[in-house]
C-alpha cells in the first residue's frame, strides 16, 4: 500500500514563471507541478498548449493572474516540423491516418505556398481543439466521432518561413518558423499548407518559441526547478509587473495611490492611453492596471493591499538570498 503524500503548506506566491513545458504533459499537469514545487497558493496559466508541444508556457501565481488575459491575447512564435504525404484524423502523430498521397514538391512551389499563407487568412478550427460549441469542448465531439461545422476565424500569420526539413527521403517534410496572432492553430497551418502542396500533410513536432515579450532563453524546465532549493525556485519568478512591460508608466503619490486602490478615478495631465501600468511612488509598487481618457485615469484590475504587502515582503525576502 503507498504511503499517503505528505501535505504541502501553502503560501502566497506572487509573480510569473516562464516554463518550458515538456513533452507529453497537458499544460494544467505542468502548471500543477510547478504550483506544487513553490508551495504556491494561487496559479493560473496563460492559454493553453497541447500535450505533444513543448515551449514558452507563461504561469501566473497570487496577483499575476489577475493579467494572465493580456498574454492570451499576446502574439506567439512557434517552430513545427509537419510530415508531408500523408493526412491524419487529428493533424498531428497522434491520429489516425486518412490518406497518404505521393510527394512532388519543389523550392518553387516552397517560397509560393509560404507567401500565400502570410498575412491575413481564414482558418477552420480543428475537431480536435478545446474550442467549445454549445458549452462543450470540440474534442469531445471529435472523440465521440462527431463532426460538428465550424466557421471560418479571421487570424494573423505575421511571419512565416518555410524550408525542407532534414529527414530520410522516405519520410519528406519541412519546417515551418511562424510569427501569428492569438488564435492560430498550428496543425491547421501545417494541414493546409500540405493540401495547397498537392500531398497533404500533419505535424510532428510543434514548439512555442516565444509569446509577446517572453522567449524561450528566459524559460526554466521542471526538471531544473525541482532540483533548486525553494529560495532558487522563488527567485526563477518574473514581478508582476512583467506582464504590463508594454503598458505606458504612471506613478501616484501616496494620497492619489490610496484613492486609487479603493477604485476611484484620479485627475491629471496625462495623456489618452488603452493600456497603463500604475505605481505607487513610495515605497515604489505595482498598484493595477488602468486607462486614461480626457485627463482621467480609470483602473481596470487593482491588486489589494495584501497583494501589495505580500509582493513587497518577497521581494525582500529575494534580495536577503
Amino acid at each position: 500500500m503507498n504511503a499517503p503524500r505528505a501535505r504541502v503548506a501553502r503560501r502566497p506566491v506572487h509573480g510569473v514563471l516562464l516554463l518550458d513545458k515538456p513533452l507529453g504533459l497537458s499544460s494544467n499537469e505542468a502548471l500543477q507541478k510547478a504550483k506544487w514545487l513553490l508551495r504556491a497558493e494561487k496559479a493560473g496559466h496563460t492559454g493553453t498548449l497541447d500535450p505533444l508541444a513543448t515551449g514558452v508556457l507563461p504561469l501566473c501565481f497570487g496577483a499575476a493572474t489577475k493579467f494572465s488575459q493580456l498574454h492570451l491575447d499576446a502574439d506567439k512564435s512557434y517552430e513545427a516540423t509537419a510530415r508531408l504525404g500523408v493526412k491524419t484524423s487529428t493533424g498531428d502523430a497522434e491520429g489516425e491516418v486518412l490518406a497518404e498521397r505521393p510527394v512532388a514538391v519543389t523550392p518553387g512551389m516552397i517560397e509560393a505556398v509560404a507567401h500565400r499563407f502570410t498575412g491575413p487568412i481564414e482558418q477552420v478550427p480543428p475537431m480536435h481543439s478545446a474550442l467549445k460549441k454549445d458549452g462543450k469542448a470540440l474534442y469531445e465531439y471529435a472523440r465521440a466521432g462527431i463532426e460538428v461545422e465550424r466557421a471560418a476565424r479571421s487570424v494573423t500569420i505575421h511571419e512565416l518561413k518555410v524550408i525542407p526539413a532534414l529527414q530520410d527521403k522516405a519520410h519528406p517534410a519541412i519546417k515551418m518558423i511562424v510569427k501569428c496572432s492569438k488564435g492560430t492553430y498550428i496543425r491547421t497551418l501545417g494541414e493546409d499548407i500540405g493540401e495547397a502542396l498537392g500531398c497533404g500533410a500533419h505535424l510532428t513536432a510543434l514548439r512555442r518559441t516565444a509569446t509577446g515579450a517572453f522567449d524561450q532563453s528566459q524559460c526554466v524546465t521542471l526538471e531544473t526547478l525541482a532540483a533548486m532549493t525553494e529560495e532558487e525556485r522563488l527567485a526563477c519568478l518574473l514581478p508582476v509587473e512583467s506582464l504590463l512591460s508594454d503598458h505606458t508608466v504612471v506613478t501616484l503619490d501616496t494620497e492619489n495611490a490610496g484613492r486609487f486602490l479603493s477604485g476611484v478615478r484620479r485627475r491629471g495631465s496625462w495623456p489618452d492611453a488603452e493600456a497603463v501600468a500604475v505605481f505607487g511612488e513610495q515605497p515604489r509598487a505595482l498598484l493595477g492596471s488602468a486607462h486614461v481618457k480626457a485627463g482621467e485615469l480609470i483602473p481596470k484590475r487593482l491588486l489589494s493591499p495584501l497583494e501589495i504587502v505580500q509582493s513587497q515582503a518577497q521581494q525582500a525576502e529575494l534580495e536577503q538570498i
